[in-house]
C-alpha cells in the first residue's frame, strides 16, 4: 500500500518523450518512501483509490508539476550592490565604479567581513522565495570569497541551509570566478592556489558537488580553466562552466572536452561550440535576468541549440552584481519574451533540463515513477501561464520528498 495518493490533479510530467510539457487530464500521483510509486491518468489506477494508499491527498484541480529547479545561483555572498546599479544608471562605467571600490570586489570585501552566522540568515531570508515559488532544488555556487577560508565559508553556508529548509541544496565551488585584489597582476598564481589549495580543502570536507569557473577576457583563459578542471578532474568531481557570455573564447569547446554538466550564460557561442555541447551532451544554461540588467544585446543561439538537440535550461543566475533576480517564475517569462523560447521549452529548461544541468536527471525533473516526490501544485488552467503572468504566483503547495510543505490558500 502506496503512503499517499494524489488525486483531481492535472499533471505537466515534463517526460522527454513526450510533446509539450507532457500533459495528463485528470491524472494521479501514487508516493511511497518519498518517492513516486506511479503516476498516470485516474482512470488508469490499478484499483479503488482508497484500497492503495493509506492517505488520500485532493489536488482540487490544481495542476502539478515538478518540483522546479534553479541550476544557478549565487545565493551566498555579503552585503549588496544597490548604490553600483544607481550609479550606471547616471552613466558610470565599470571601470569608474571599480576604481571607486566597486565591483565584484566591493562584494569579496563585504562576503569576507561577514560571519558564517550572518551570511546563513541573510540567505536564508533570500531564499524564503524560491521556497513560495515551487522550488525544490537550489544550486548555490561559492566565488565571493576568492581566499581559502571564505570559499570554505561559503560552501559550509550552502550545505547548512539545505540541511534545514525544505529544499535541496547543489554547491558548486567557483573559486576561478574573479581575480582577487591581493592578486593583482597574478593571474596564474591565484589559479596556483586555487588548484593546490582550494579545491583539495574543499574536496577533502565533501562541500561540493561540482566545480565551475568563469573563462572570460574579464576573468581567466582557456589554459587557466583547463588547469582548474584538470585539478577537479583528478578529485573525482563534475565540472560547469561560465563562458561565452562577453565573447567567444572557445568556452563551448572547453567544456565539451571536458564533458561539463552544463555551459551557462552562452551569448557568444559559436555554431561550432553548439556542435561540440550536443556531442558532449552538455546542457546549455540560459541566463536571461544577467542578460536583461546588463542591457545586452547579443542574443544566444536559440535556434542552432534547437537544431542540434542541446538540452536548455534557465535558471536566475541571482547575484548582486548583474543579476538580482530572486524569482524562478519570472525567469520563465523573461526567458520566452527575451530569448523567444517557447512556455514548454521554459518549463523544460527549470524542470527536466535542469535536473540534467546538475547531474540529478535520475532522481529530479519529471514526474515518473522511481524519481523523487517533489512537485508543486498551481491555480492555473494550462501550464503556459507560469510563463506569461509577469510577478504572479500561483503556487498553491509545494511536495518534497512526498510531504506537503507549505499548503497556500
Amino acid at each position: 500500500m502506496w503512503d499517499a495518493l494524489w488525486l483531481e490533479a492535472n499533471l505537466a510530467t515534463l517526460r522527454a518523450d513526450r510533446e509539450g510539457c507532457g500533459e495528463v487530464r485528470d491524472g494521479a500521483i501514487g508516493i511511497e518512501d518519498g518517492r513516486i510509486a506511479w503516476v498516470g491518468p485516474r482512470s488508469a489506477l490499478p484499483g479503488e483509490a482508497r484500497s492503495l494508499a493509506r492517505e488520500i491527498l485532493e489536488a482540487r484541480g490544481a495542476w502539478i508539476t515538478p518540483g522546479l529547479i534553479d541550476c544557478h545561483t549565487h545565493l551566498v555572498y555579503g552585503g549588496n550592490r544597490a548604490r553600483e546599479f544607481e550609479l550606471r544608471l547616471q552613466g558610470a562605467s565599470y571601470e569608474v565604479i571599480a576604481r571607486a571600490g566597486g565591483g565584484i570586489v566591493a562584494t569579496v570585501h563585504a562576503t569576507r567581513e561577514a560571519s558564517e552566522h550572518e551570511l546563513t540568515a541573510v540567505a536564508s531570508r533570500r531564499l524564503a522565495q524560491w521556497l513560495a515559488e515551487g522550488v525544490t532544488v537550489i544550486e548555490i555556487k561559492s566565488g565571493y570569497g576568492l581566499d581559502v577560508t571564505t570559499e570554505l565559508r561559503l560552501l559550509r553556508v550552502a550545505r547548512l541551509i539545505g540541511s534545514v529548509a525544505p529544499i535541496c541544496v547543489r554547491t558548486t565551488f567557483l573559486g576561478a570566478h574573479a581575480l582577487p585584489p591581493e592578486f593583482a597582476g597574478r593571474p596564474d598564481a591565484y589559479i596556483d592556489c586555487v588548484c593546490d589549495e582550494m579545491l583539495p580543502a574543499v574536496a577533502g570536507e565533501g562541500l561540493a558537488d561540482a566545480v565551475d569557473a568563469f573563462c572570460e577576457g574579464i576573468a581567466f583563459s582557456t589554459e587557466q580553466t583547463a588547469r582548474v578542471f584538470d585539478t577537479a578532474c583528478k578529485l573525482g568531481l563534475p565540472v560547469k562552466l561560465h563562458a561565452d557570455q562577453l565573447s567567444d573564447l572557445g568556452g563551448a569547446q572547453l567544456a565539451a572536452r571536458y564533458a561539463a554538466l552544463s555551459a551557462d550564460h552562452r551569448e557568444y557561442t559559436s555554431e561550432a561550440g553548439v556542435a561540440a555541447l550536443a556531442a558532449a551532451g552538455t546542457v546549455a544554461v540560459l541566463l536571461p535576468g544577467a542578460f536583461y540588467f546588463l542591457r545586452e544585446m547579443q542574443l544566444p543561439p536559440v535556434d542552432a541549440l534547437r537544431r542540434h538537440r542541446v538540452p536548455i535550461a534557465i535558471a536566475t543566475d541571482h547575484n548582486p552584481g548583474s543579476s538580482p533576480l530572486s524569482s524562478i517564475l519570472l525567469t520563465l517569462n523573461l526567458a520566452c519574451t527575451l530569448f523567444r523560447l517557447t512556455p514548454a521549452e521554459a518549463i523544460a529548461g527549470v524542470t527536466r533540463n535542469a535536473a540534467r544541468a546538475l547531474g540529478m536527471q535520475d532522481t529530479h525533473g519529471t514526474l515518473e515513477v522511481g524519481k523523487a516526490a517533489d512537485f508543486a501544485l498551481w491555480n492555473i488552467d494550462a501550464p503556459s501561464e507560469l510563463a506569461y503572468a509577469m510577478g504572479a504566483n500561483p503556487n498553491s503547495g509545494t511536495v518534497k520528498d512526498g510531504e506537503l510543505r507549505n499548503p497556500r490558500q
